[in-house]
């Protein structure tokens, strides 16, 4: 019996470590494993999801049949540690390291400059990795030696499920490439390996060699003895993988009958989507079942195993529609591949089963792209229910009731084609296929708006001659509906019918009225007109050719084969690819600094090998002090609300479970203050009443991060509103209410010019415009994360990933009522901080200290990715009206705004944002500016600052306002823009204190060099002309200018040298990705360097920058504003100055007869010479020096799609001042990373709430930052090395920023496409006249971009035919009569 069986062993290798377990709870993940039991944290948690690729490792099975390895990528936070038994795990790590070497790969994401924060490289190698791995054993012609197997498309995709915050992606998509074969070398961009104009020969040499196969992952021998048939006892909980079918109905049979919590697994992947916190007894593995895993192929169709991935189903698919000859299942089945290849992201695909997804869709309503391509195929399924088997239709599987734990799905098939075989004589029938997908991300990773696949036979009409729908399978995911759908009005209506502009047309509005979505979100009526467009785009193709070349319908034939029904054998057919191969490409022209060398040289990124490997240490890669305990916030769920009571579940009240810290727990003497800024502080916890959604309540404290998580999770508290006004939820509400905060006058932007007088001046005025912005989430890959040490008399060590050591520091000594000199915060790097870890990490710092020292024990959190959306807050939303009065030839004679800005409920740094947002908003001359700024305090989430806070949405505000003005005139637009730049004079009265000399301003030069550069003007011509000829797709083209105004702020830095002639440097700025600690070596290299010794040439390897210590470096200040490194730069140099002043004197003085005298020489008369080798200082900006403005503009063209609201990003070219680069290649990364990040704010991420503040949007499910296939495909960057400015850190100006605010190019171009669409859709209703006052919204979206573009084109444009027909009809039977 089955009670009787012997609990086996875990077996599985690490990097070639060998593992066994004998007691696993079933419910551990394998990241869980390797980053708690192993010494390999390359592993990153980014998600806990599957979405984001941070924890990729590459899995290697042993199959002895075949004597072959299989080796898939997959996501360790999904897979379950058992399901890996016999296994070998490959991580970044295992790959290459710094004991063994570092592989190639590791090599080129340092050498193109392809890791910024590091947090996300180690998963893009091990993807990558195992791309080139799967290559090599492809039958494909061998390399050029250095070079792998695999295609360039293949290498870019490789990293399609992988997210990056910091690059830009450009950078990274060159390190994949380098690897392919085919590449060609002129395509990869800017790197360290070689210069622009070196020969090819020369370019192959000098990449790092990569060998095929030469890594130390090979499989391991111990593991290929190892039995498969797992069975493993943990306490209560076990884990089966039965081998046999019969075995497998035993097993379900027992454990129904005695009550047991059963959870069937594959590969666990739903986990991702569902987060399932349900304890469950036993697991049941079915991968062990051989007939689950099969694939048949004979004359009746294709049978898939419910077990088999969903890669292993693309590979049998596409095996069988390899054949040379072409038939419509062939076709059909291609085209089901290419689909099913869209589905999650490749390390996905390779674990989640066809099966394990239909069953998610039957039982959950999973939104399945596998159920709705197959529903058109009229797929089965073969059903086991306990010892019953059946097959059932895939339509009648979806409508049963739920699947019950009895019940197993075996496999799916599908079935052949089946012509009627009809006589000779007569025309032959055809089977057209196509799917469709609307998705935020043309390759995938991301769910679709709406999905849907047609299966139609069609005939050709002898009389006619034209097309017949015999049948047709029409099948829609409709969300919120239960399941997958056929739309069987409209197959009813189609079938027997002779296609015509009028049987298309009511084909459209049926389809409309019968794919109405049920989830009655905003994006309803979005899904309903794809529904529209998908059948439009579908038989549009089969009408007549006398209605095809009516010029309607140009683009969008997805039947390349319709006008020959009659294929010859063997004519291999074109397959029509809806989505854009991608291949994104660029030009990067920088230039090399030489006057202050190593400053200015583009030297790799400090560190960048190391984090490609996975070595270097985050915050929560430090290995847990024994007695360890792990925290997690319990949050109000209620905007305004008492806090009555806060208690666990009783079956939640954990084992483990060691305490919960609340505002009571903060000793005497302490405060309740989580953090601080100049304008004033935030409570650690709620005290008695909470005041936004997601304000601390609690901290749980656990033996175990998720105990700690579910224990938090488990909550119940007890609200109470009585007494207590509504809350704030509307910037609208403050007003009423007059709930503000104060802005300091410092900070409040005066006015410029009489703005009377400027109104008076304009021949046209716009008044009381609005529009209305949103938030934007940090997404740094590494959420809040902080660890605390308990010391020696009463003191505390924190280690915090944070840009503010310093204010964090001071926190935690107020809430613990101790002196600062008993508190040490350290910060070696930070996995991404983009502001969201400047004021928003204090609290998580300070809330491990606080529980730490009351338990004594260490105490560590690392926020799960929801919570840390949930308590983010995020860019400020805000509502902006304005009036402007304007000339007849464009120039702005004066703008009057008042701006509402949506703070949240405690102060942060929102005061600061009248005076950034109307910094950026000068960059035009607007003749005179008036501004109303209120800062409203509403119950929500404090707002906090992100990357270019204000002035992403000042810079935004410029161009509607432009925008506007321009389409009130019926201008072009640039010429607009191009009247209001400023003139020098302008600039002064506008920048009063920052406009530097009249030749800094370079912006004129740049506006001008970046036409001819990108040359604007012909592309221009060329978008009005592709415009004039596609009717279903337009373009547009914006180019746009940035003036930012940066501040440097005081920075200490501190420099060492070592008996050995090694240095140490310390500096306040925080290493966030930004290559701050890079060009502080290049600066303490440079500047010790006018010692002038021999050997100083290799000064810069003897450099070490290392962590931030608040003890160590007090006053440092916070990383924010884009000037940290150059001050941090500028203090480091004054402390080599000092140091070099103190070693002039020995050098002179030592004997002549030495000769000359090497560094290390030097520095060791030095030791003995007791010359102080130590020197702090502290740099302290001049007024002349504090303020500067920075300058840069850029063009971009984009391509909408108008029948689903698809933007594509075809080309980006930034022309950007960086005065003197202090590393070229560092802010070349910046500008990238920046604007790509602007791009999402602008066009791609929705950070929305609900009525009562909880954010909707909380993982990578529904939050959707830029990846591969969503930056330009063309991105071209110069950077201006625009001479000398004596008040700059030698001549530098800041990168980190301004870049961002550029992306509203994009947004710009899309909104030139959107107009050209409704001009067409007005010429279409027959009205004529411009159409100016439309607002895009920001982000514009799919469904925002498609609602411009009018949800119903196809409808008017057949009513518009329909209606063209009949007046010809008329007027022939009128002529007729005469």
């Amino acid at each position: 019996m089955e009670q009787q069986k012997t609990p086996t062993s875990l077996v599985f290798g690490v990097n070639g470590e060998r593992f066994e377990l004998s007691h696993v709870h079933p419910s551990t993940t394998l990241l869980e494993f390797l980053r708690t039991h192993t010494r390999f944290k390359s592993v990153k948690l980014g998600c806990g999801e599957g979405g984001c690729g941070a924890c990729v490792v590459l899995i290697s099975k042993y199959d002895p049949v075949l004597d072959q390895v299989e080796d898939f990528t997959a996501s360790s936070c999904l897979t379950l540690l058992c399901s890996i038994h016999g296994c070998s795990i490959t991580t970044s790590e295992g790959i290459g390291n710094t004991k063994e070497g570092f592989h190639p790969i590791h090599e080129r994401f340092a050498g193109f400059h392809a890791s910024q924060c590091g947090f996300c490289t180690p998963g893009m190698c091990v993807s990558l990795f195992g791309t080139l791995t799967n290559a090599e054993k492809t039958n494909r012609p061998e390399p050029p030696a250095g070079f792998s197997k695999v295609t360039v498309n293949e290498a870019e995709k490789a990293i399609a499920g992988n997210l990056c915050r910091c690059t830009g992606y450009r950078p990274i998509a060159d390190v994949c490439k380098s690897f392919a074969a085919n590449v060609d070398m002129e395509d990869l961009g800017f790197n360290s390996f070689w210069r622009k104009g070196d020969s090819k020969d020369f370019k192959v040499r000098r990449l790092p060699q990569y060998v095929p196969n030469k890594t130390n992952n090979r499989f391991p021998m111990f593991l290929k003895e190892i039995k498969h048939d797992v069975f493993l006892a943990s306490g209560k909980c076990s884990w089966h993988r039965p081998i046999s079918l019969i075995e497998l109905q035993n097993l379900l049979k027992l454990h129904n009958s005695n009550g047991t919590r059963i959870k069937i697994v594959v590969s666990n992947t739903s986990m991702g989507y569902y987060k399932n916190k349900e304890v469950y007894d036993n697991y049941i593995d079915l991968r062990g079942v051989s007939e689950l895993s099969k694939i048949r192929k004979d004359q009746t169709g294709i049978e898939i195993g419910a077990t088999v991935t969903i890669s292993k189903a693309i590979e049998a698919l596409k095996e069988e529609s390899r054949s040379d000859f072409i038939s419509d299942y062939v076709m059909m089945l291609e085209k089901i591949t290419d689909h099913m290849s869209k589905i999650g992201s490749g390390f996905l695909r390779n674990t989640a089963s066809v099966g394990g997804n239909l069953v998610l869709a039957q039982k959950n309503n999973f939104p399945s792209d596998i159920a709705v391509v197959l529903l058109a195929v009229d797929a089965m399924v073969h059903i086991m229910t306990g010892t019953q088997f059946e097959w059932l239709t895939l339509e009648e599987f979806l409508e049963k009731p739920p699947l019950g734990l009895e019940s197993v799905l075996l496999s799916i098939k599908i079935p052949s084609l089946k012509l009627n075989q009809s006589q000779s004589s007569e025309p032959r029938s055809r089977f057209l296929f196509e799917t469709y997908r609307a998705s935020p991300r043309p390759l995938g990773n991301a769910l679709p708006y709406l999905n849907a696949a047609f299966l139609v036979k069609v005939s050709p009409c002898k009389d006619s001659g034209g097309t017949v729908v015999d049948t047709c399978r029409l099948s829609f995911g409709v969300y919120g509906s239960k399941h997958a759908i056929t739309a069987k009005k409209v197959e009813e209506f189609l079938a027997g019918k002779l296609l015509s502009v009028s049987i298309l047309y009511d084909a459209v509005n049926l389809i409309t009225a019968s794919i109405v979505p049920k989830d009655n979100s905003s994006k309803t009526a979005y899904r309903s007109s794809l529904a529209a467009g998908f059948i439009f785009q579908f038989f549009n193709p089969l009408l007549k050719t006398a209605v095809i070349t009516n010029g309607y319908f140009n683009g969008h034939t997805n039947h390349p084969f319709v006008e020959d029904f009659e294929l010859k054998d063997n004519q291999k057919q074109v397959h029509h690819d809806k989505v854009p191969t991608l291949l994104s490409s660029g030009k990067q022209l920088l230039e090399a600094g030489c006057e202050y060398h190593p400053v200015g040289e583009p030297i790799i990124k400090s560190g960048a090998a190391l984090q490609a490997s996975g070595e270097a240490v985050f915050v929560d890669d430090i290995p847990s002090p024994s007695n360890c305990l792990h925290g997690a916030y319990i949050y109000s769920t209620k905007p305004l609300a008492r806090v009555r009571s806060i208690k666990l579940t009783s079956e939640l009240q954990l084992d483990g479970v060691r305490d919960i810290i609340s505002s009571k727990d903060i000793p005497n003497g302490g405060e309740n203050i989580g953090s601080k800024t100049i304008f004033g502080i935030e409570p650690l916890f709620a005290e008695e009443i909470a005041r936004c959604v997601g304000e601390r309540l609690a901290f749980v404290v656990a033996d175990t991060q998720k105990v700690a998580d579910m224990a938090a999770n488990s909550a119940v508290v007890d609200y109470d509103t009585e007494n207590l006004e509504p809350p704030i939820l509307s910037v609208e509400d403050a007003v009423e209410r007059s709930s503000f905060f104060e802005v300091p006058p410092f900070l409040y932007p005066k006015h410029v010019g009489d703005i009377s007088k400027g109104m008076s001046e304009a021949d046209h005025k716009i008044v009381s415009a609005q529009m209305k912005l949103g938030s934007q989430y940090y997404f740094y890959m590494e959420t809040q994360t902080a660890l605390a040490i308990p010391d020696e008399d009463n003191c505390i060590t924190v280690y915090s990933s944070n840009q503010c050591p310093e204010y964090t520091h001071s926190i935690i000594a107020r809430c613990l009522g101790i002196p600062e000199n008993s508190v040490r915060v350290i910060t070696r790097r930070v996995g991404g901080g983009f502001g969201g870890k400047s004021v928003k990490a204090m609290p998580v710092a300070t809330s491990c200290a606080l529980a730490a020292q009351k338990l004594q024990r260490p105490v560590r959190i690392y926020l799960n990715r929801k919570t840390d959306m949930i308590m983010a807050g995020g860019r400020h939303p805000m509502k902006i009206t304005y009036s402007v009065g304007f000339r007849n030839d464009g120039k702005i004679t004066a703008l009057e705004l008042q701006i509402l800005v949506d703070a949240g409920i405690y102060v942060d740094i929102s005061a600061v944002m009248p005076h950034n947002i109307v910094s950026a908003l000068k960059k035009y001359d607007w003749g005179a500016l008036a501004v109303d700024i209120k800062v409203c305090r509403t119950n929500r989430p404090s707002r906090s600052a992100m990357r270019g806070p204000g002035e992403v949405q000042g810079s935004f505000i410029a161009e509607a306002i432009i925008e506007n003005v321009a389409a009130t005139l019926s201008m072009d637009v640039d010429s607009v823009r191009s009247i209001n730049l400023h003139t020098y004079k302008s600039l002064q009265s506008f920048y009063e204190y920052s406009h530097g000399e009249p030749c800094e301003y370079t912006l004129p030069s740049i506006w001008s060099k970046l036409a001819v550069s990108s040359n604007y003007d012909q592309r221009t011509k060329m978008v009005q002309e592709f415009n004039r000829i596609n009717i279903w797709k337009k373009r547009g083209i914006s180019r746009v200018p940035v003036v930012f105004q940066l501040m440097q702020r005081p920075t200490p830095g501190k420099v060492s040298i070592f008996s050995d002639g090694s240095v140490v440097v310390e500096v306040g700025g925080i290493e966030v990705g930004q290559g701050l600690w890079t060009k502080v070596k290049q600066m303490a290299a440079y500047a010790l360097g006018a010692i002038q010794c021999d050997g100083i040439g290799g000064l810069l390897d003897k450099i070490r920058v290392i962590q931030s210590d608040s003890v160590s470096m007090i006053q440092g200040g916070f990383t924010a504003g884009s000037t940290t490194s150059e001050s941090s730069c500028e203090a480091v140099r004054l402390s080599c100055n000092i140091l070099v002043e103190r070693l002039k004197p020995l050098k002179e003085n030592l004997p002549q007869e030495m000769g000359s005298i090497n560094w290390e020489t030097l520095i060791l008369q030095a030791y003995m010479q007791a010359v102080d080798l130590s020197a702090s200082s502290f740099y302290v900006p001049s007024m002349n020096s504090m303020s500067y403005l920075n300058y840069g503009a850029a063009v971009s063209e984009v391509e909408v799609d108008i029948l689903n609201g698809e933007t594509r990003f075809l080309q980006t070219d930034i022309l950007y001042d960086c005065g003197q680069s202090l590393n070229p290649a560092v802010d070349l990364g910046q500008i990238e990373g920046a604007f790509v990040q602007g791009l999402g704010f602008f066009m791609l991420e929705e950070y929305e709430t609900n009525v009562d503040g909880l954010v909707l949007q909380d993982g990578t499910w529904n939050y959707k930052i830029p990846t591969i296939d969503t930056i330009p495909i063309q991105f071209n960057v110069q950077i201006l090395n625009s001479g000398h400015h004596q008040q700059r850190v030698l001549s530098s100006k800041a990168s980190g920023e301004p870049p961002l605010l550029l992306a509203a190019s994009i947004h710009c171009a899309t909104r030139a496409a959107v107009r050209e669409a409704r001009k067409q859709l007005l010429s279409w209703s027959n009205q004529d006249g411009a159409d100016s006052a439309f607002e895009l919204g920001v982000p514009a979206t799919m469904p925002v971009v498609k609602q411009l573009c009018g949800l119903d084109n196809p409808v008017i444009v057949l009513q518009s035919i329909t209606d063209s027909f009949s007046l010809a009809g008329t007027h022939k039977v009128q002529v007729d009569q005469k």
